[in-house]
């Protein structure tokens, strides 16, 4: 929560390599909220036919707007069972560790200063630099670089 109120985050992680490959911010939870994420995580990743995109059961990813959004893309819509976190472990993960290592000791924001700072640490900090276990402790940029070559 900024200053000014809630900005909301909606996050893409590509579960092979952790990495954050689509996100965006609002003021509302909505549904395109949720779709411009998944339209960055596509654009990023070259429109992949018949991949898997999980999610919680909240009403933007039930929206009509989202669910079309998959079908057009040939997306396979997977959601987790009802109140159970632990269906959807790594974006839990990602927004905690966000949190702790981005958000919580720093001062109160207004919501630009929150977008900065959010941004970077996707972009900057957890994509490039932050080493992950699964991945044998290096970044998901780096495994991602040693997957490819």
């Amino acid at each position: 929560m900024s200053s000014e109120g809630w900005l909301y985050l909606a996050v893409i992680i590509d579960l092979y390599s952790r990495s954050v490959v689509g996100w965006s911010m609002n003021t509302r939870m909505t549904a395109d909220l949720v779709c411009d994420a998944l339209e960055m995580a596509l654009w990023r990743r070259n429109f992949p036919a018949g991949v898997i995109c999980h999610s919680d059961r909240g009403s933007q990813y039930c929206s009509h707007a989202y669910q079309d959004r998959l079908r057009t893309h040939q997306l396979r819509h997977s959601m987790s069972r009802k109140g159970n976190c632990w269906d959807n472990a790594c974006v839990e993960s990602f927004f905690h560790s966000m949190k702790i290592e981005a958000i919580h000791y720093e001062p109160i924001m207004n919501r630009e200063q929150l977008r900065q700072q959010v941004f970077e640490y996707i972009e900057v900090d957890y994509n490039r630099r932050r080493r992950h276990s699964a991945l044998g402790y290096v970044s998901p940029m780096d495994y991602e670089l040693k997957t490819s070559a």
